[in-house]
């Protein structure tokens, strides 16, 4: 029997167990066990093959993983933890809190892309088919005014492009981030490194709950878990894995979104940086990425032109899908013209006759967008949408 892979908690479901309920709470006991993080959750797996067998095996064989010492063996066997897994699902339950597993639909797709992905993801509000086109802004807590007006400047300009903004609900560009795309009426993501129970900093208790109802607070922390300075480099690689690609604005040599950068580098993510003044700290790490490749940001257009293609297209409405993030900084028209060129080659004058719209504008927008690269010019007067 597979695991129930997305749990919508629903305060009014029984409390019985059933034999699906104590898959899922062998997932969460596990969770809750302290210092089975996701690479040593891997180990286990990969050695045992499901959460119920971990969860029984005998201490010798759990002592044969590597990482696992008496200490973590006993935490394993005698399931120690500061609360139980039928507290917790009740609590979920009760919250109206989403369990998403990496089976799951609603899980997203480009978490399963990471070596380490989160087993378990706690969400709260809602995460959507098109939050996979997605970008990350990151910096330092304690950044300047020029930091925190181009956060804002950036996240709406992507937020009405219809870029989902992510980030960590932190203090300074973090929350410059997502206050930006909530200005402009977008959707946020924020990854806590924390449990739902605990909003970080707390006087962001307000801005989670916009955020929540305009996108998704998501931890793969269990509920109580409280701030620990060595968890949020670990969240940070769900913050790049969410994420097409990362942009960081105003972050110091010593900054933490610099680990945001590096997860982004490893799992394949685009990273850009918006320079600063060049005698100031502050942008001494965004400076250090452009000089060693990263793509130097002046405005929205440079991110949307400099990610890659989306892997499978992106449903954005029920009529419209998304190839590439350069479609989004297209007008209505263009966007127009552009639905009638399809996957497969058709010749211009195909392409102008399966239109009702003026034959000229049609022919003068197409070679716009040949020139915006998502289409593409093939022998014989043959065009293609490009994907890549």
């Amino acid at each position: 029997m597979s695991l129930p892979v997305l749990i919508e908690c629903d305060p009014h479901m029984p409390a019985e167990s059933s034999e699906s309920d104590q898959l899922l709470l062998d997932q969460i006991q596990l969770n809750l066990i302290q210092g089975v993080g996701p690479r040593i959750r891997r180990s286990l797996l990969d050695q045992f093959g499901t959460p119920s067998q971990i969860l029984n095996a005998p201490r010798q064989d759990l002592l044969n993983v590597p990482g696992i010492g008496e200490k973590l063996a006993n935490a394993i066997i005698y399931r120690t933890s500061k609360s139980t897994a039928e507290e917790e699902l009740q609590r979920c339950r009760a919250a109206g809190y989403q369990l998403l597993f990496e089976e799951s639909d609603a899980y997203p797709s480009l978490l399963r892309e990471m070596p380490d992905p989160p087993a378990l993801l706690y969400c709260q509000g809602e995460i959507l088919p098109e939050d996979e086109l997605a970008v990350a802004i990151v910096g330092s807590r304690k950044c300047t005014h020029y930091g925190l007006q181009q956060a804002e400047k950036m996240a709406a300009a992507l937020a009405r492009a219809g870029v989902t903004v992510v980030s960590g609900l932190a203090r300074g560009i973090d929350q410059a981030a997502h206050r930006g795309a909530l200005k402009a009426g977008g959707r946020t993501i924020a990854v806590m490194a924390t449990g739902l129970s605990h909003i970080y900093p707390p006087e962001h208790r307000e801005l989670s709950e916009q955020v929540s109802a305009q996108g998704a607070l998501v931890t793969e922390f269990p509920l109580d878990q409280a701030p620990v300075a060595g968890l949020f480099p670990q969240r940070n690689r769900i913050i790049s894995g969410l994420s097409m690609g990362v942009l960081l604005i105003e972050a110091g040599r010593k900054s933490g979104a610099l680990h945001t950068a590096r997860h982004a580098y490893e799992q394949g993510r685009d990273v850009f940086a918006v320079p600063g003044r060049i005698d100031h700290p502050a942008s001494a790490g965004c400076h250090d990425l452009i000089r060693d490749g990263a793509m130097l940001v002046r405005s929205v257009e440079d991110v949307l032109e400099g990610l890659s293609p989306a892997k499978t297209p992106v449903k954005v409405s029920e009529n419209r899908e998304v190839h590439t993030p350069r479609e989004l900084s297209l007008s209505d028209f263009e966007r127009d013209v552009l639905n009638l060129v399809t996957l497969e080659p058709q010749h211009l004058n195909e392409i102008v006759q399966s239109s009702n719209l003026d034959s000229s504008r049609i022919l003068s927008t197409l070679t716009v967008l040949e020139m915006r690269k998502v289409v593409k010019r093939l022998p014989g007067g043959f065009l293609v949408r490009a994907t890549g």
